[in-house]
Order: C-alpha cells, then structure tokens, then sequence
C-alpha cells in the first residue's frame, strides 16, 4: 500500500439511472489506463455486499484508484430515495463528492435531496460530472442543464457559480471511446479537477485514535473484524483498545489492519479499513459503537446541545414539537431515539 501519495475519499451522489456506477467503474477503468491503478468492472460494483444498516439491506461499493498525485477511496452511493439513511454514514465519509447529473434529463428529485444530505452532513466539496452529453445534440439544453444545476448547488449554499462542471458520457469512457472528448477524456479531466479543486484534507493523525466501527463480521480462524473510517490518530497492530459506546466499555487489542485487501501495519486517520481483534466475539461489538485508545473516550446518555431545526422550505418540519415527541439522534454510524 503507497503512503506516499495523500489520501482523498470521494463518492457519487445524484438520481437513480443518471449513471453514478456506470462513471464509478469508468473512473477505474482510465486511471488504470492512464496513472496505473486497478480496474473495477462495473458488475463488480453494480453487485456490491450488502451492508445491513438499521434493518435496511444496502449495496455501497468501495473502490480505490490513484491520479498521478493522490489515492482515491470512492464509495458509490446508492440512488434510491429508500436510501438515504445510507447517504448519512457513506456521505459522512466524503472530502468532496461528484455529483451525476443526466445531461438529458437534467436535476430530478434525488439530485436534490442529495445536495441536501450533502449539505446536512458537511460533504465540503462538489464535482459535478453531466453525464449522458452523447445523447444530447442541442448545446443550448446542455447550457441549460448546467445552470440549473448551478442554481441547485447554490441554493443550499454551496458555491454553484464556481463549482467545475465536466461535461460527458461515462459509458463512451467505460467502453474505450472517446468521440467528441466526451469519452475517455472527459473522465480523465474530471479526475484532473478533484485533484485541483478538493483540497488535501487535514487529517488529526497526532490525536488518539479513534474509529466509529459501521461493519462487523468474522473471518474463521482468525477472529472479528470491525470496519470503519478512522476519525482521528493511528491504530497500529498490537495497540491495546476499548470499545466504547451502547454497552459497556470492553478492552480488546489490534491484530491486524486491513485496507482494500491488503494488510498493513497500522491505519491513519481519513482511511476506510478492517480491524481484526483478539480474544472479542462477533457478538460483543456492533455498529455504532467507537473503537479508541484506553481512556480517551468518555460515553454519556445526557448532554446540552443547540440545535438548527429545518424549515419546511428546507426539506424539515411543518408542524410544531409536542410533548413526547422522539427524536432521531445521528451519531457517526448510528441513531438513537430521544425522547422530550
């Protein structure tokens, strides 16, 4: 694994069939070719694991590839409105996201519910990448679309006047065309543009260790694994941990760390990987809890909080809180009903 290059995680957000899979694997694809990664073919993708989240059953692919200054994580988010709650742990993970928009049917309803998960889960950065510009022959609608577009960006406050906005077909790049620079090149282009617009995300490498564990699974004969993205600080193998949070604090140890099917080391903060630990059942750990350094975490059942309530505008609330209302907590990779 090359630690010299830094580290970006990205994904696709935007409208079911506007084609976030199809640019997934593309973008595998012409890196591979160009800057020497991988390839992901887009059944690979298309078919990822299922992940139980919350009692939903939900596909997110996780797939790497580098440009020649940087290595990308890149989950592809899934397009259904059922969804969403998936956008909440996969957007949560994002230094910058790349938006799908199809050139030929322009914004739709997830495309804006997707800037505005963005929006509510701090996803910093957006690409956009119009998708589909083969199968439009008038420029003006592709003008169109792209200030619509922009209009959207803005209006949940990110910058749409001075977002890059690439223009092609993720399929032509899938398949090796490239007519019109809409193929090969457009994607090569957009990888161009995340390097230059989303900035090296700082990482809080030198702070205890701290991962919020979204997946857990065993692997026979060697114990249980517990994946997430590493908020903070380092993990390295043999490092005493605890498991903090829903049930009571529990110790285990780092025998290994994993990422993208390689073993390494340690892991650092900003990066998705598997821990293996010794001597903790399948059983005793689950999402939603946090794996830490010994004593640097402290879990509470109460606490003050100020609290921003959406507008009906905003895609919130039309009607006032009464007693007994139960609120949804989100907390990194769980939520927890409240109570008033």
């Amino acid at each position: 694994f090359d630690r010299s290059l830094p580290h970006v995680n990205v994904g696709t957000i935007g409208h079911v069939d506007h084609g976030k899979t199809t640019l997934t694997a593309a973008l595998t694809r012409v890196c591979s070719e160009v800057f020497g990664s991988a390839v992901v073919e887009f059944d690979k993708i298309d078919s990822a694991p299922e992940e139980k989240a919350r009692g939903i059953t939900i596909n997110t692919a996780h797939v790497e590839y580098n440009s020649n200054i940087r290595h990308y994580a890149h989950v592809d988010c899934p397009g259904h409105a059922d969804y969403v709650k998936n956008m909440i742990t996969g957007a949560a993970q994002m230094d910058g996201a790349i938006l799908v928009c199809s050139a030929a049917d322009g914004p739709m309803p997830q495309t804006r519910e997707h800037i505005l998960l963005s929006r509510q889960v701090g996803v910093p950065y957006i690409v956009v990448f119009l998708n589909k510009a083969d199968l439009v022959d008038d420029a003006e609608l592709l003008e169109l679309v792209e200030m619509e577009v922009r209009d959207l960006l803005s209006t949940y406050d990110f910058p749409g006047d001075d977002t890059p906005i690439i223009i092609g077909s993720a399929r032509m790049a899938l398949e090796g065309k490239d007519d019109n620079e809409m193929g090969t090149t457009a994607v090569k282009k957009l990888v161009e543009t995340l390097d230059a617009y989303i900035p090296e995300p700082v990482r809080a490498i030198d702070q205890p260790f701290l991962m919020p564990i979204e997946d857990v699974f065993s692997i026979s004969g060697r114990g249980t694994v517990v994946t997430g993205r590493i908020e903070r600080g380092i993990v390295r193998v043999q490092d005493p941990l605890e498991i903090v949070g829903l049930r009571d604090t529990s110790t285990t140890t780092c025998t290994g760390v994993e990422m993208f099917r390689k073993l390494l080391d340690e892991g650092r903060a900003g990066e998705n990987c598997g821990v293996l630990l010794r001597g903790t059942k399948r059983d005793d750990v689950e999402r939603g809890q946090v794996l830490v350094k010994p004593g640097s975490v402290k879990p509470h059942t109460k606490f003050t909080a100020e609290v921003y309530v959406l507008s009906k505008e905003e895609g919130g609330r039309h009607t006032p809180f009464f007693k007994g209302y139960r609120p949804q907590f989100y907390f990194r990779t769980t939520d927890v009903t409240g109570n008033c």
